[in-house]
């Protein structure tokens, strides 16, 4: 496996990054921090691959954005915060303006980052994780939490439950517990869970796992003789499969098992094999399957033998790395209709994020129809969405079993614009007056 994945990364940097010093001032350099190596690989890889091929997609396809070829170099960081912070000081000056954004891909890296991209004037992409009241778009000027943050899954996954059980009434003494990967990460949703818990009088309880999670029996063995009404699980990696085969070991019903969408993706379920079947997950509004976009990337991409992907295509994640890429495109192409088509600076690129207007048409034609819904962002507003679905496994595929809930923002927005605010206390920092941004 470790041979194999090294030689995907090698496949993909060498096809598709810049390897050299020198770049044209008629491109834009996009840096890609990975990891296709250890114990986070399996989830990291098909992600990173999404990511690329997207990228390489514009490039053969459209001849670049607006013209303007995408450069772009992996840097693994192996979902550590400190090798994700050397990774970003490496890659922020590269290319004739600067890198354009950073997509840590890791809620640490995230946290680190969000103290450094004000002084370095670039945006960080978090699509569906980072800080939950980085919404608050005059406090945190530099993180998009674009689609969905920690939050929206936390409240939607209650509304969920709250519906199998026949309403919000009958969550009345019921227990909910959080399996939780112990870092930022798996820490956010801890405080959306604990409002809807006081509001609907359920218990709720949080049940911590250390990095990166192949040691869980001690943490299911208190489930079992907790006896939770509802298990939610926090998790990423090798740690979701793991939870997975402790529900089983210890005779926890599966169809009681709900991950975060960062626990919905085929590496997730797979290597659990029939123990998986029942398993339920959060969507970031997209599934598995292929779309429009799909087609050209076979044809302009894969067919051309420019890209590692091989059994991940159209997967849960690599169709994540393509939405992430996308919205990262269309934030530059917002940005170029005020600036001219040329390599846009990071600060320039948060302009294009802030203006970005996905409508439904835009997105159907960028190929994307049915993965994502219309999508608006501004100063304001960071996130820009507050919708979400629930899938399940049933041992060989994910089927959809909901429609989309709508995240309760009567809860949420008073707990984003407190955390927010007491951000910039701690920081010194004085929120942008959004009515003066244009």
């Amino acid at each position: 496996m470790r041979k194999l994945t090294l030689a995907l990364a090698a496949f993909a940097v060498g096809a598709t990054a810049s390897t050299g010093p020198a770049m044209a001032q008629n491109e834009q350099f996009l840096p890609s921090l990975v990891y296709r190596t250890g114990p986070y690989a399996p989830n990291g890889i098909p992600f990173a691959n999404g990511v690329a091929d997207y990228w390489t997609l514009i490039n053969e396809r459209d001849g670049g954005i607006n013209g303007v070829k995408i450069v772009f170099e992996e840097c693994e960081t192996g979902y550590a915060t400190d090798k994700g912070v050397e990774c970003y000081e490496r890659l922020k000056g590269k290319g004739p303006t600067g890198a354009g954004y950073f997509s840590p891909l890791s809620t640490g890296i995230t946290f680190a980052l969000t103290e450094k991209v004000p002084g370095d004037k670039i945006p960080l992409l978090t699509m569906g994780y980072g800080r939950s009241e980085s919404r608050n778009g005059a406090v945190f000027p530099w993180n998009f939490v674009a689609v969905g943050s920690y939050w929206t899954a936390a409240d939607v996954a209650i509304q969920h439950i709250a519906k199998e059980f026949g309403g919000f009434d009958k969550l009345k003494d019921k227990k909910i517990s959080l399996v939780y990967h112990d870092s930022p990460y798996g820490k956010e949703p801890i405080a959306a869970l604990e409002a809807r818990a006081k509001l609907h009088g359920f218990t709720f309880k949080g049940i911590p796992v250390t990095h990166p999670g192949v040691e869980q029996k001690s943490q299911w063995l208190s489930i079992r003789q907790d006896r939770p009404d509802y298990v939610l699980l926090w998790g990423w990696g090798v740690m979701n499969s793991t939870a997975i085969k402790e529900a089983a070991a210890v005779g926890y019903p599966r169809d009681k098992v709900m991950g975060v969408w960062w626990s919905g993706a085929e590496p997730d379920v797979t290597p659990a094999g029939d123990q998986s079947t029942g398993y339920k997950a959060l969507m970031l509004q997209h599934g598995a399957g292929k779309a429009k976009v799909h087609a050209d990337l076979e044809k302009h991409v894969i067919g051309k033998g420019k890209s590692p992907t091989k059994d991940d295509f159209a997967q849960v994640l690599y169709n994540r790395g393509l939405l992430n890429s996308m919205l990262g495109v269309e934030a530059i192409r917002t940005a170029m209709k005020k600036y001219g088509n040329k390599p846009m600076t990071g600060e320039q690129i948060r302009w294009g994020f802030e203006n970005l207007n996905l409508t439904a048409d835009r997105i159907k034609e960028l190929g994307f129809e049915g993965m994502v819904s219309p999508i608006k962002l501004s100063c304001e507003d960071h996130q820009g969405a507050d919708v979400a679905r629930v899938q399940q496994w049933d041992g060989k595929n994910w089927k959809v079993i909901s429609e989309y809930y709508t995240a309760d923002r009567k809860i949420l927005d008073p707990m984003v614009k407190d955390a927010a605010a007491k951000y910039a206390a701690e920081k010194k920092i004085t929120p942008r007056d959004c009515s003066k941004e244009s």
